[in-house]
């Protein structure tokens, strides 16, 4: 966790700065505003900023914005009132920070915004084989291709790898390319020059150089657009990288792991993805399986995230009941540990008994997990259905079939073409691709219904 603290240091914010450190951060220093944007401009990364609320909080966001940096700002300050901390929030800041310091709230916002204190907790064997694969190959410097559904821990795993490298005491950058636009991509990993664009007022150093001695991961990297690969494999194969309207190239030391919840090789054949670029990554495959697949670490995840929620809350560390324990492991976890970390946050918060009972661990959509017995019956029905469905489809052309599954799919997420895509798996660039040759075939697509996205 890499903290920048913006402002001067008097003895209260100093405070604040050793509770940090005491917490795991890693804390940098400036007295302004301008200074801060320098500091990130010129490569000196920040997951968060800690931001002196008399300063001009929105004036240092907007110039991180014109520069395309995105950093997310909490606001403190000695002896401020309700409206101080107010217009730090309307400015921009996510949390306020009251000084003199305590240290539970400090901890609290920075695991808050903090990947890097998400322990591996692993029981199940299949998981095991995998976490004795990533101990083997961690000390290389090989590119390492993490595979596997949303939510299953591939950025978990990638911090593990990162902290049992070489590298471990250098920079580990996480990019995640299907949350940046396309046209902001490149200048995110590789940087600019000033002038390159409008906007762009100075040097900003990219990802890769921020990374130099340490490690990139490239987040969902199935969802980057083609040319990019080009330059992202020249990257990779040359350790050198081109800054955004730059005349020289600038040479790179760095460890390229790589995650993607889609099949690379399918859209190698789709032409979504470049083939040579997957050889560079791929040279090892993590492959995590889906939670379903690996139940001994079921219980193992749920009383981490017991004991984890309790102690956020305040509240007594309570055991599963046997039933309990009986419908988490029956459960198919289709969002994975993150459907499970959340199921049981809200147990913690609803459960009253001396046991975390089965009615206190709620999906989503409020209603309880459904009885171990429960879940025999209904895949029996769901194979008896798909035999069905699969015999309306013979005689069908596999184009026809898969038109009929994406309308039919669009339609079930109300036209929410993201949803859509995740459930297919395949890319939303592909998704859209498909609907275009539709729309223009003269089939009506589902439009994305109030509320749905038309990503």
């Amino acid at each position: 966790m890499r903290l920048l603290v913006v402002g001067k240091l008097n003895g209260q914010l100093a405070s604040a700065v050793k509770m940090a450190m005491s917490a795991g951060a890693k804390v940098s220093h400036v007295e302004s505003v301008e200074a801060a944007t320098h500091a990130l401009r010129a490569g000196q990364g920040a997951d968060l900023l800690m931001v002196d609320y008399e300063l001009d909080i929105a004036g240092l966001i907007a110039a991180n914005e014109s520069e395309r940096i995105r950093v997310p700002v909490v606001a403190c300050g000695v002896g401020a009132d309700a409206y101080g901390a107010a217009n730090a929030i309307k400015a921009g800041a996510k949390e306020f920070i009251p000084l003199p310091p305590d240290a539970e709230l400090i901890a609290a916002v920075l695991a808050a915004v903090s990947d890097d204190n998400r322990p591996m907790v692993v029981s199940d064997p299949g998981m095991k084989n995998v976490m004795a694969l990533a101990d083997q190959v961690a000390p290389s410097d090989a590119s390492i291709l993490i595979t596997g559904e949303s939510g299953s821990g591939k950025e978990v795993i990638a911090r593990y790898v990162h902290q049992k490298s070489r590298r471990q005491a250098k920079p580990f950058i996480s990019v995640n390319c299907a949350a940046i636009p396309e046209n902001l991509l490149e200048s995110e990993l590789f940087g600019h020059e000033k002038g390159a664009f409008t906007g762009a007022l100075a040097r900003r150093i990219g990802k890769f150089e921020e990374a130099n001695g340490g490690t990139l991961l490239l987040d969902e990297i199935s969802e980057m657009d083609v040319r990019l690969q080009a330059k992202l494999l020249r990257a990779i194969q040359e350790r050198e990288i081109d800054r955004v309207g730059g005349s020289k190239p600038v040479k790179v030391d760095i460890r390229i792991l790589a995650t993607s919840n889609r099949d690379l090789a399918q859209a190698v054949k789709e032409g979504t993805f470049r083939e040579d670029l997957l050889y560079r990554l791929n040279v090892v495959n993590l492959r995590l399986p889906p939670l379903r697949e690996r139940p001994g670490d079921v219980i193992a995840l749920a009383e981490h995230f017991i004991k984890k929620y309790s102690a956020a809350n305040g509240v007594a560390v309570r055991p599963l009941s046997s039933e309990a324990r009986r419908r988490l492991v029956a459960h198919r976890w289709p969002g994975n540990v993150r459907e499970l970390e959340n199921a049981m946050h809200r147990a913690v918060l609803l459960s009253a008994g001396p046991e975390i009972d089965e009615m206190a661990i709620r999906l989503p959509d409020g209603q309880p997990l459904a009885p171990a017995d429960a879940h025999a019956r209904t895949a029996q029905a769901a194979s008896l259905a798909a035999e069905t469905a699969s015999r309306a489809f013979v005689g069908q052309t596999v184009a026809a079939v898969e038109q009929q599954l994406i309308i039919d799919t669009l339609e079930h997420c109300f036209g929410n073409r993201t949803h859509a895509a995740n459930i297919l798996g395949i890319s939303i660039r592909t998704l859209r691709n498909k609907l275009k040759e539709y729309s223009e075939a003269g089939v009506p697509v589902p439009a994305p219904q109030m509320g749905a996205s038309a990503a």
